[in-house]
C-alpha cells in the first residue's frame, strides 16, 4: 500500500482531511463495537446455554476458549507487520468476513472437536479485526506520533460494545435460543464490519508516503525491513519493553478473567441473567466514562502517568468483588470502577508504544507486546474454569485475579520508572 502522492495532498484543502478523518474513525468505531460485541462478549453467554444445552462442561467450553485465544496471540505479530505494511483494509475486511461466517457454521455445531476447530479459527480472527489492527490502522493513517487522539476517539467508539451487545445478545438467548443468536451475529460481521473496514480504510489517505514503482519502490520495501529489523532490535533491549510486556501480559489475563467468567459468577452469586446483564452492560457507558475523563483533565498528561493511576483499580475492584457482601448496587458499584479503568488501560495500551518505546513501526512493536499478552488472555478462561472445577466455586478464582491485578500495577509502574529514566537519559 502506497501513500498518495505528496503533490495531491498538498492541494487539499484543510476541511477534506478533517471531513475523511472524522469518517474514518466513525466507521472504524462503529465496526469496532460490532467486532468487540459479537467475537468477544458474546462468548460467555454462548457457552452458558451451550453447556446447558449440549451438556459440555465449563472447562471443555472455555478450553476451546483458551485455544483461539492462543492462536490470536501468535498472530497477533504478524497481523501488526502486515498493517505496517499497507495491508490494514485487507486483514481487516477479509478478517471480519471469515469470522462472519465462522458464527455461522457454529450456530449449527453438535461435535467438541468441530467447536474448537471454530473457536481456532475465530481466535486467529480475533487478531485481525479488534483492537491491536485498528489502532495500527490509525497510526498509519495519521502516523504514531499523531495517533493519541485518533485511538483515543476509536476507545470511546469501541467501549460501547458490551453496553449494546450484552444486552442484545441476552435478549436473543431468550427469544430465539444460541444457535440463531450466533446466525444474527455471523450477519453483523458480514453486512456491517466487512463492508466498513474496507470502506473507510483507504490506502490513498495513510501518512506514510512510498515510491510507486519499479526499483525505487524494491528500495523502499528493503529500506522498511531494514528499519523494522533494527527498531525491534532497539526495542526489546529496552528494560521498559520487558516491564511494559509483563503489566500488558497480567493485564490481558486479568481482564480475561474477569470478562469471561463474571457472568456465571455472578450467576453463582443469586442473580438473575436479566440482571447480571444489566451488571455487565455498565462495563461499556463506564469505559467510555474513564476516556473522555481522560480526554477532558489529561489531555497531554504523559500516558505512564495516566496508566500508573489507572492500574490501581484493579486489584481493588477484584478485592471487593470477592469480599463484600453481593447487592446489585455494590457490584454495579464494582463494575463500574472496573470498567472505567479498563477504558482508561485500553487508551494506555494504544499509546504506549509512541510515548514510551518508540514511533517507528508501530504494529510490530505493538504485535510484539500484544503477542505474550493474548496468549496471557487465551489461557485465563480456561485456567479460571479449571479453579472453579477444583473448588466448585469462585473465591479461587478471585484470589488469582487480584494476583494478576497486583502483578500488573507493580509492573507498569516499573515501566514508567524505566521509561522516564531513559527520556532523562535521552540527549
Amino acid at each position: 500500500m502506497t501513500g498518495g502522492p505528496s503533490g495531491e495532498r498538498a492541494q487539499r484543502t484543510p476541511a477534506r482531511p478533517l471531513s475523511g478523518r472524522s469518517l474514518f474513525i466513525t466507521g472504524l468505531g462503529i465496526g469496532q463495537i460490532c467486532s468487540w460485541g459479537s467475537l468477544y462478549y458474546s462468548f460467555p453467554l454462548m457457552a452458558e446455554a451451550m453447556g446447558r444445552d449440549l451438556g459440555w462442561s465449563k472447562p471443555d467450553l472455555f478450553g476451546a476458549a483458551t485455544l483461539g485465544l492462543a492462536l490470536g496471540g501468535i498472530a497477533a505479530f504478524p497481523v501488526g507487520a502486515a498493517v505496517d505494511r499497507g495491508h490494514g483494509r485487507w486483514v481487516m475486511a477479509a478478517g471480519a468476513g471469515l469470522a462472519g461466517l465462522i458464527l455461522l457454521i457454529w450456530s449449527q455445531v453438535q461435535q467438541l472437536w468441530l467447536f474448537y476447530l471454530l473457536m481456532a479459527a475465530l481466535g486467529i480472527l480475533q487478531a485481525a479485526t479488534l483492537y491491536e489492527p485498528a489502532f495500527a490502522v490509525v497510526a498509519r493513517r495519521t502516523g504514531a506520533a499523531g495517533a493519541r487522539a485518533g485511538i483515543t476517539a476509536l476507545t470511546l467508539w469501541g467501549g460501547f460494545a458490551s453496553t449494546v451487545f450484552i444486552p442484545l445478545i441476552q435478549i436473543l438467548l431468550d427469544m430465539v435460543g444460541w444457535r440463531d443468536a450466533l446466525v444474527a451475529l455471523g450477519a453483523v460481521n458480514l453486512v456491517v464490519c466487512a463492508p466498513l473496514y474496507a470502506t473507510v480504510i483507504r490506502p490513498a489517505a495513510d501518512h506514510v508516503a512510498a515510491p510507486a514503482h519499479g526499483p525505487a519502490l524494491s528500495e523502499a520495501v528493503t529500506l522498511r525491513q531494514i528499519t523494522l529489523r533494527q527498531t525491534m532490535g532497539r526495542v526489546v533491549r529496552r528494560p521498559t519493553f520487558w516491564a511494559l510486556a509483563v503489566a500488558f501480559t497480567a493485564y490481558a489475563a486479568t481482564f480475561s478473567a474477569f470478562t469471561f467468567h463474571l457472568y456465571p459468577l455472578l450467576l453463582e452469586r443469586g442473580f438473575t441473567t436479566g440482571s447480571v446483564a444489566l451488571a455487565m452492560a455498565i462495563i461499556g457507558p463506564t469505559q467510555v466514562a474513564g476516556r473522555i475523563a481522560v480526554s477532558v483533565f489529561a489531555p497531554r498528561a504523559p500516558v505512564r502517568l495516566i496508566g500508573s493511576c489507572a492500574v490501581l483499580a484493579f486489584p481493588i475492584a477484584i478485592l471487593a468483588l470477592a469480599w463484600l457482601p453481593p447487592s446489585f448496587a455494590l457490584v454495579a458499584a464494582i463494575v463500574a470502577l472496573y470498567g472505567s479503568a479498563n477504558g482508561i488501560m485500553t487508551i494506555v495500551r494504544g499509546l504506549a508504544v509512541p510515548e514510551m518505546l518508540t514511533r517507528q513501526a508501530y504494529g510490530a512493536v505493538n504485535g510484539a507486546l500484544a503477542a505474550p499478552a493474548m496468549l496471557a488472555r487465551a489461557l485465563a478462561p480456561a485456567g479460571a474454569a479449571l479453579l472453579w472445577a477444583q473448588s466448585q466455586s469462585y473465591g479461587a478464582v478471585l484470589s488469582a485475579m487480584v494476583a494478576g491485578g497486583v502483578l500488573l500495577a507493580a509492573a507498569f509502574w516499573a515501566a514508567a520508572l524505566l521509561s522516564r529514566r531513559d527520556d532523562d537519559r535521552a540527549p
